[in-house]
Parts: structure tokens; sequence; C-alpha cells
């Protein structure tokens, strides 16, 4: 299994909105793509939380039962599409895939 983690920090304004609308879409764009591809065992997208430490704004948390599934939705058209979105309001990314044996 391959486990795929996604960080970003949001611009506090881009795209003509602010930071918290643009959490908001880019997580409705993320959710959309939870099932592109065979292969996703899971996919999870959270906004930071006020009450809560986070020092990023938007994560995705998922996981893929291959590399290739996980290649696969990387060049999905629906997950292309959402990129020159998230290009545009982010300030920030971090990412890790590993592989769970």
């Amino acid at each position: 299994m391959i486990k795929h983690i996604v960080m970003w920090q949001l611009k506090d304004h881009a795209e003509g909105a602010d930071k918290a609308a643009n959490a908001i879409k880019m997580k409705a764009l993320l959710d959309a793509c939870s099932d592109i591809v065979p292969g996703i065992l899971k996919l999870e997208v959270a906004i930071a939380q006020p009450s809560l430490e986070a020092t990023y704004d938007v994560v995705l948390y998922s996981e893929f039962e291959s590399v290739a599934a996980l290649d696969a939705y990387q060049n999905h058209p629906q997950h292309l599409a959402l990129k020159p979105f998230v290009g545009a309001v982010r300030l920030a990314r971090q990412c890790m895939d590993y592989e769970v044996k």
C-alpha cells in the first residue's frame, strides 16, 4: 500500500477569494477525486480548525493499492484539472509518499 500525504499553506487572498473560501473550494475539488480511479483505498481532506494546532491550511491523506494506482490518480484528467486552481491559491506545499508493507 502507498500512502500519499500532501499539506498546503494558502495565500491570504487569491483568485478573488480569501483563504477560508479557497480552502473550502479546494477541499470540494479534492473530495470529488475520491473514486476517480480503481485502487484508491482512502482519500480524506481536512481544513485546519482554529481551535487545533496547525501550521498548514489544508491536508490530504490518501491510501492507494499500489504505485500504479497513485500514478493513475496523479495523471487522471479530473485531478490534473484542479492543479491550476491549487497552484494559484497555495503559498507552500509539502508532500510525502511512502510504502507500507
